[in-house]
């Protein structure tokens, strides 16, 4: 979750933004035996070309569902374990907006996706704009580390506009070319007109309080920490990301939302002022985890949360 300039990773995703059912059949593949997608047959298996096995490889690893060694992680199999897994075949959209948190804050293996939703704050831009930053922060950041290539940089910033926006469809676009991410769902990037994008600050009633909560939770304890201040929420401070850039919240919804936390957790949270600093303190300890299993239990019982 912490960036380091000596563990970063760019363009290994083949060009292909991460696809409907990618996640559920590599990581089924992958719990079976951990070498399945370096076989030969593996193209077979699931139905794809040889780019596209390496591409799902990748965003396994990207959404922290396995490891380097491309073995299944804890919360992999939590969530996409075939028999027991909260959500295995990814039907609930709270596990969209979970996988985003995911690729977000992994900026060892998806570096320019940390970048952009903790680091880069222009609500409005171009591909160009974006490419350019990026370049600029990498050449900051990775000041005597081996950068990649400018071709490279360019692929993964038009990469996460694509990834995240929904398809303007052509009748001349191969079909290829309008398989939308699952990641266009959230909306947390749109087209602005012409060559422009943009990704603003707003209201984001779609994301479930318990998938927040875990966010929330995981930066505290990735930082060892019970006690945060709230624009440690609001804004990606040092080298750590932070739940208001990476779901792109206002800051009147996180406050809203942490206040939505707490009531449903009054035990294990609470929002306190102290010497003019409003922070969230963790009063008993709590695993993310388990935000997760309630939000899916209530979720299979009809409950809104």
């Amino acid at each position: 979750m912490k960036f380091s300039p000596k563990q970063t990773a760019f363009g290994r995703h083949e060009t292909f933004a991460l696809r409907y059912g990618w996640l559920s059949k590599g990581f089924h593949h992958l719990s079976r035996s951990a070498s399945s997608l370096d076989k030969d047959d593996a193209t077979v298996k699931l139905g794809v070309g040889k780019n596209m096995v390496l591409s799902i490889k990748y965003w396994l690893k990207a959404c922290q569902l396995v490891d380097v060694s491309n073995q299944p992680t804890e919360l992999g199999r939590l969530i996409f374990d075939e028999d027991d897994g909260l959500d295995p075949y990814l039907e609930d959209e709270a596990t969209i907006w979970l996988i985003h948190w995911l690729i977000a804050t992994n900026p060892s293996q998806a570096t320019s996706w940390f970048w952009f939703f903790n680091k880069y704050h222009k609500p409005v831009f171009t591909s160009l704009e974006l490419t350019t930053a990026l370049g600029d922060w990498v050449r900051d950041v990775m000041v005597d580390g081996k950068r990649p290539s400018a071709g490279t940089l360019k692929n993964d910033a038009q990469l996460i506009h694509r990834m995240y926006c929904q398809s303007v469809i052509s009748n001349r676009m191969p079909l290829e070319e309008v398989l939308d991410s699952p990641l266009s769902l959230l909306r947390l990037v749109s087209q602005a007109g012409g060559k422009e994008f943009q990704s603003r600050l707003a209201a984001r009633p779609g994301l479930p309080i318990r998938i927040f909560g875990f966010a929330v939770l995981s930066l505290m304890k990735e930082r060892k920490i019970k006690t945060i201040p709230l624009d440690d929420l609001m804004y990606s401070r040092a080298e750590f990301p932070a739940p208001g850039p990476v779901f792109r919240l206002t800051e009147n919804d996180l406050i809203t939302k942490l206040e939505q936390l707490v009531m449903k957790y009054p035990k294990a949270l609470e929002i306190r002022e102290t010497a003019g600093i409003h922070q969230l303190y963790l009063l008993q300890s709590t695993a993310p985890e388990k935000l997760l299993q309630d939000h899916y239990e209530k979720s299979q019982e009809g409950v809104v949360v």
